[in-house]
């Protein structure tokens, strides 16, 4: 029955489209059971029916026409359980309903089994028989598993048809597809889908008559590689920070090395053309990086396709000249990685979209820092049969338009004028306070881990950076940075900002963020060597880094320093010993040392429950609101199966933030949330109501915020926030809130719900 099982999901994934998928599906499980009938019922949700979609052995004049209002019969029986009905004789069941345009009369064994996807019954699989007899408990399991397994296979198909159908008519319909991580924003514009470096494996071989002549077009493409990676560097100097833009420094030597370039030669001279011998050279040399025991070098081996893919492309006659990119480019792929974000000039690209990635990847990160709205994670997208489509990216739903219908896309233009007229609307806010109408005042920070974001941030009345991701320069390396170099671009941070307070977090490394030359593999990476365990259990590194940060701040005095993922007492106080170390040293090489402000991230549900000692032992806690929420509901809101369930409004997140901050109060010690509810305006709301300290976002967020905070009572959040937490569930809070701030004439700030 596995093999069987394997065969029909390999056929199916094979189909053009929905139909040819469910001829398929019947043709095969009928032969598969030797049963007298398979059908398949789709589930229409706006007419309440299931429809008759394919059958082996009923009359196929019956397909779409016959239907059953939801609940009817033993197919509905079937659905609305959600569970398989195998009854022995049908006709005798109290649920079974005749169906003259079937010709079902003569059967009496029956089966169906819901095909569900995400909580939601897509259709029903039915099997019948003649004879009275019930399908035996292998056949059930076999039909179990099969609909388990179709469930995705069939969204696929759908997709499939969707696009052919738009492919045909434009008018014809649009195609939602959902993600599930985001950097927020709206844009709409022309997909370039750009491919993995795997594209590289299926490059042929072919004989050539004139090796001279693809020799020099191989080093054409060489040199224009080179020129590529120095404008590269060039465009990225006020964005990155030297040590960052050491990526192109790499690829720069590598396309200066004799192994790569001459090895390619060597076979162009032996009769291969230019990609062939391309193709073989660097596949020989990934392997030899791949099989070596060393982690880092392992990891090299991505460089050398990624920098085989871009020559690729070089000796593509399509692509002899840069790749063109519309003035509102769409990026789309598999997974985009950092060095195909930045080929798109900055003014052109409008929107991310990928079907692998998460909130927190490199891409995602660096999307937010630059204003670009992104969906990540959206599994059931169909990159290759999508570029030049006109894509709308909604970083608020995180959901991805395919080929908008003329009415919607109207709508998408619309709403993102309105978003660029409010905030510019917005400006006039930037030099005052965050403080409400009765008075109560709370400082708006920045997250930030570019220098780009620390110059906005300089620039758009931040008062100060509550969270700098330190880890984001350590990702753009390949090596740990140095002392020197880490304190030289600390003081830079420093500098920038200064007389703001910047709160520099420690590295924060392990789980979805591995370094590629300090490789974790891990069965369950969250709650494995990440973050400050990382840190504690290489004192080297961390206190290589706490100089540095020590050293940056004996010149300006706006540093403090945060630790990450706190989860005990002891833990802390080595954190504080090693630091206190780290000044000692520092002290005795003559280095003058200011006592820097210390504080912890409170990410785990133990740092809550022991928040009265935690808290006493430093100078403030932040609030990590997004490993909270995911520690507290078990929930990887990477992982599309239960992304939905990931809510920072659940009661019991509310209720840890709460008990957090009275308990910081009680201490006198200042609380500060840095997640993503800070941006988030509901939250924020409900933030505000607590009496936090300060709330720490991303910047295209931090007017908005500001308007709700300055044109909302401070009391009135309280009452809020009282009546909101007597509630069970997210989805009341949110609605609740959002309810609150269209009813305080804020709906501008509500684009999620639109």
């Amino acid at each position: 029955m596995l093999d069987t099982l394997r065969r029909i999901v390999q056929d199916i994934n094979a189909t053009r489209d929905l139909s040819e998928a469910l001829n398929l599906i019947v043709a095969e499980v009928k032969a598969a059971l030797h049963t007298d009938v398979c059908s398949v019922y789709m589930t229409d949700y706006n007419r309440g029916e299931y429809v008759l979609m394919a059958t082996d052995g009923l009359r196929p004049g019956a397909v779409g026409k016959v239907r059953l209002k939801f609940g009817q019969g033993l197919t509905g029986l079937a659905a609305s359980r959600a569970e398989p009905i195998n009854v022995e004789n049908a006709p005798a069941h109290p649920a079974f309903r005749y169906v003259a345009a079937t010709g079902e009369a003569p059967f009496h064994g029956f089966i169906g089994v819901p095909v569900i996807r995400r909580r939601r019954v897509l259709g029903v699989l039915v099997a019948q028989q003649r004879e009275q007899r019930k399908y035996s408990a292998d056949e059930e399991s076999f039909l179990v598993t099969l609909a388990a397994q179709l469930a995705g296979c069939i969204n696929q198909a759908e997709i499939r048809q969707v696009l052919a159908r738009l492919d045909g008519d434009a008018l014809s319909g649009t195609l939602f597809l959902e993600g599930v991580a985001s950097a927020r924003g709206l844009a709409i514009g022309e997909a370039v889908v750009v491919f993995p470096a795997t594209a590289l494996d299926r490059v042929p071989d072919k004989d050539i008559a004139n090796p001279e002549a693809e020799a020099a077009r191989f080093r054409q493409a060489v040199a224009a590689e080179l020129a590529e990676l120095q404008r590269l560097n060039e465009r990225m100097r006020l964005l990155l920070s030297p040590g960052d833009r050491a990526l192109f420094d790499a690829y720069a030597l590598l396309l200066s090395s004799d192994s790569l370039v001459n090895g390619t030669l060597e076979r162009i001279y032996a009769g291969n053309w230019a990609p062939g011998a391309l193709r073989a050279t660097v596949l020989e040399y990934a392997n030899i990086f791949m099989e070596m025991d060393d982690p880092y070098l392992r990891e090299r081996s991505a460089d050398i396709l990624d920098l085989g893919q871009r020559l690729l492309d070089r000796l593509h006659e399509e692509q002899v000249v840069n790749r063109h990119y519309p003035d509102h480019t769409i990026l789309m792929g598999e997974e985009i990685s950092v060095s195909q974000l930045l080929d798109v000039p900055p003014e052109k690209l409008k929107g991310l979209v990928s079907v692998r990635g998460t909130g927190t990847s490199h891409v995602a990160l660096l999307a937010r820092g630059l204003g670009i709205p992104a969906v990540f994670g959206v599994s059931n997208l169909p990159p290759g049969r999508l570029n030049g489509r006109e894509v709308a990216v909604d970083g608020y739903t995180m959901r991805v338009c395919i080929q908008p219908s003329p009415p919607l896309r109207q709508e998408y233009l619309k709403l993102i004028a309105e978003e660029a007229e409010l905030s510019r609307g917005l400006q006039h806010l930037r030099d005052l306070p965050a403080e409400t109408p009765d008075g109560y005042r709370l400082e708006l920070h920045a997250n930030s881990g570019l220098f780009a974001d620390i110059a906005a941030a300089r620039n758009s009345g931040v008062e100060g950076v509550g969270l700098y991701r330190s880890e984001l320069h350590f990702f753009l390396r390949d090596r740990f940075p140095g002392e020197e170099e880490q304190a030289t671009l600390y003081t830079r941070v420093l500098r920038i900002m200064d007389p703001h307070p910047v709160v520099l977090r420690t590295l924060d490394v392990g789980g979805d963020k591995p370094l590629p030359y300090f490789p974790i593999n891990e069965q369950n990476p969250f709650l494995g060597w990440r973050g400050i365990r990382i840190s504690l259990d290489q004192p080297d590194l961390f206190k290589t880094q706490l100089r540095a940060m020590l050293r940056a701040g004996s010149v300006y005095a706006n540093l403090a320093i945060l630790f990450p993922m706190i989860s005990s007492v002891g833990e802390l106080r080595e954190a504080l010993e090693l630091l206190r170390c780290a000044q000692v040293e520092l002290q005795e090489n003559g280095v003058p040392v200011r006592t820097p402000r210390v504080g912890i991230m409170v990410e785990v549900p133990s740092a809550v429950y022991q928040i009265d000692t935690l808290v006493r032992m430093v100078d403030f806690a932040s609030v990590g609101s997004n490993d909270l929420t995911q520690y507290l509901l078990a929930v990887d809101r990477n992982n599309d199966r239960v992304a939905k369930l990931y809510d920072p409004l659940h009661p019991a997140v509310l209720a840890a933030i709460r008990h957090v901050v009275e308990r910081g109060q009680a201490a006198g010690r200042p609380i500060g949330i840095c997640g993503e509810m800070a941006g988030d305006p509901a939250s924020a709301l409900l933030l505000l109501g607590m009496g936090v300290d300060s709330l720490s976002m991303n910047l295209g967020s931090l007017l908005k915020i500001k308007w709700m905070i300055r044109s909302i009572r401070y009391a009135a959040a309280q009452e809020l926030l009282a009546e909101v937490m007597t509630f069970d569930n997210a989805a009341a809070i949110r609605s609740r809130a959002t309810l609150f701030l269209e009813q305080q004439g804020l709906s501008g700030l509500l684009r999620v719900g639109r």
